[in-house]
């Protein structure tokens, strides 16, 4: 027994002295490492304070090399999840979803990530004109991440589709206003996102996150 606690001892260390700085969350998980090459590093979380008129927010997900990777999670600074959103290489990609304090979907984005390491970079997208075929395009990279696929806007009163924009590359293609058609259509817009479902129900009577310094300065 006494070796087995040492070997996870070792392990423990180890993995500590990889990172310069970090903090301690009060469930005793790592938080805010910066590595010695001063890189940000496994999860962290992100406090904003209110700025002329702009509601603050705290975010928390995961870093690599200094930049943001999956699954991010957004909270206004009462502890309600706010947003979700999906990173690469440290820019937006993929479904990234808002909501208001009430849990109710508010906007849906879709990006897609470009590798800020490649001066150039290589798409393949569906040919319009001809579905379920592809052409490959060439686009050169500024680093950022590019608007691609839908982005819906709703009513959150209702659940209705408001507005739907396609984009392909950051290139606006046919803005539509998507009107209410039916009751039912109401009914299964305004269930709430099986990710806020879950948040609701684990963090029930819960409220900001909150941390101890573990600096290792």
């Amino acid at each position: 027994m006494r070796s087995i606690l040492l070997f996870f001892l070792l392990i423990s260390l180890n993995g500590f002295s990889q990172l310069k700085n970090y903090i301690i969350g009060v469930k005793g998980d790592t938080l805010n490492g910066v590595d010695n090459k001063g890189l940000k590093q496994s999860k962290w979380v992100n406090r904003y304070d209110e700025v002329r008129g702009e509601p603050g927010f705290e975010e928390e997900g995961i870093y690599k090399n200094n930049r943001k990777e999956g699954v991010w999670r957004l909270y206004n600074l009462d502890g309600d999840l706010i947003g979700l959103e999906n990173y690469k290489w440290g820019n937006k990609d993929g479904n990234c979803q808002y909501f208001d304090k009430s849990g109710a979907l508010i906007r849906e984005e879709g990006w897609k990530a470009m590798n800020p390491d490649k001066p150039i970079d290589t798409f393949e997208v569906e040919d319009v004109e001809h579905l379920n075929h592809y052409v490959k395009v060439i686009v050169k990279n500024t680093g950022i991440a590019i608007r691609h696929g839908e982005w819906k806007y709703y009513d959150p009163a209702t659940g209705f589709i408001l507005r739907t924009e396609n984009f392909t590359l950051g290139k606006l293609e046919h803005p539509q206003s998507t009107p209410p058609d039916s009751a039912a259509t109401a009914s299964k817009l305004l269930v709430k996102p099986k990710e806020v479902q879950d948040f609701e129900k684990k963090n029930a009577g819960k409220k900001k996150i909150k941390v101890r310094d573990g600096s290792t300065n």
